[in-house]
């Protein structure tokens, strides 16, 4: 602490540890001394002489200091000094993975009696989307039901997430009498008397503002209004549902997109084909990656699952027989990080593990679950 101010030609002396000393009089007055520097010592205070003559003016308080000190450390933890340098020149440990990342929906449904295929679930592909180490909720979307033999509609596939990044279901196939139900990429219309319009597709307005992402998806087909009843075809990833046009052709289901995350090129999210009412010369294909036929005079073939592809709409049979559409495919969410890291899942069902060639680590869920990621 700093001395006190006298009126006599003694002083008071600052306290150990900076501070400073005080001042004195009566004349010349002398003024208090400042505290120390880097002690927080106080300054001394100020002298005070006989009138007239003026007080000393006190001293400035020393400023302050923080010393840190590293304590004995135990084996195998790495020194202050250590771990800067290692910051400095990059070799660190990172405690962030960069993830690579697939996501497709549920494929839509198609629907029932001369039909629309189900349009494929959304699909969007990422990469550096940074996350700590710890434990996810990765949801994986179930395939949109068959729209029922009497016009019904297909129903639109489930989303699939991770990391609150999201890949919307399939829009289900219009019934016979219906537009195509939007989603994902859209469902197909039906092909009953006046035109009808395939549905829109959703995936290319979510996950906004997210760097390194890409959301894929088409409209499904529509129908002229003219011509024998054969219905479009559900959008795919890669392409739009195709327009039935007569005089007896149904619309394929739009093709899918392709993508090596795994090492291997595989590809995902094909539309259902439309159906036709067993006059046409053929079964309707659906997209690549997935996507269901159209009935030709019978019901429509189911999306393949773990590709998310829509289901193929539902023909119509000899004496106007009503067949029903199929199933859309189940999503898929597939992750990779360097090799670096480990991923681990659960359910063991739902998920399967494997190693790039090139060493990274890859997390495959065909089902929903939790994914956990530590260092290797």
């Amino acid at each position: 602490g700093g001395g006190d101010g006298r009126q006599t030609s003694s002083f008071g002396t600052g306290g150990t540890g900076g501070g400073g000393a005080g001042g004195g009089g009566p004349s010349p007055t002398v003024t208090g001394s400042a505290g120390t520097p880097n002690t927080g010592g106080g300054g001394g205070g100020a002298g005070v002489g006989p009138s007239p003559s003026p007080n000393g003016p006190a001293g400035a308080g020393g400023s302050g200091i923080v010393v840190v000190k590293e304590l004995n450390k135990a084996s195998g933890v790495w020194s202050m000094q250590s771990q800067f340098s290692a910051k400095s020149q990059g070799t660190w440990p990172e405690r962030t993975a960069p993830f690579r990342i697939l996501s497709v929906g549920g494929g839509g449904g198609g629907g029932g009696y001369y039909a629309g295929g189900g349009g494929a679930g959304g699909f969007f592909e990422a990469t550096c989307q940074h996350q700590g180490l710890g434990t996810y909720t990765v949801t994986v979307g179930g395939g949109g039901t068959p729209g029922a033999a009497s016009f019904g509609t297909g129903g639109d596939g489930n989303d699939s997430s991770i990391f609150s990044l999201t890949s919307d279901g399939g829009g289900g196939g219009g019934g016979g009498e219906n537009n195509g139900r939007p989603g994902g990429s859209g469902g197909g219309s039906g092909a009953s008397g006046s035109p009808k319009t395939g549905g829109s597709a959703t995936q290319p307005g979510l996950n906004c503002g997210v760097l390194n992402l890409s959301n894929f998806g088409n409209a499904g087909g529509s129908f002229p209004g003219s011509g024998a009843s054969n219905a479009a075809g559900g959008g795919g990833a890669g392409a739009a549902g195709g327009n039935s046009s007569p005089p007896n052709t149904a619309g394929p289901g739009g093709n899918g997109r392709a993508n090596n995350i795994t090492g291997s090129c595989v590809t995902y999210a094909g539309g259902g084909g439309g159906g036709s009412d067993g006059g046409a010369p053929q079964t309707t294909p659906g997209g690549t990656g997935g996507g269901g036929a159209g009935g030709n005079g019978a019901a429509g073939t189911a999306g393949t699952n773990a590709l998310g592809g829509g289901g193929g709409g539902g023909g119509r049979g000899p004496s106007c027989a009503q067949h029903a559409g199929g199933a859309g495919g189940n999503g898929i969410v597939i992750v990779r990080v360097p090799s670096g890291f480990v991923l681990a899942g659960s359910p063991c069902a739902a998920f399967c593990g494997s190693t790039h060639p090139g060493g990274d680590k890859i997390g495959k869920f065909t089902a929903s679950g939790t994914l956990t990621l530590s260092l290797a």
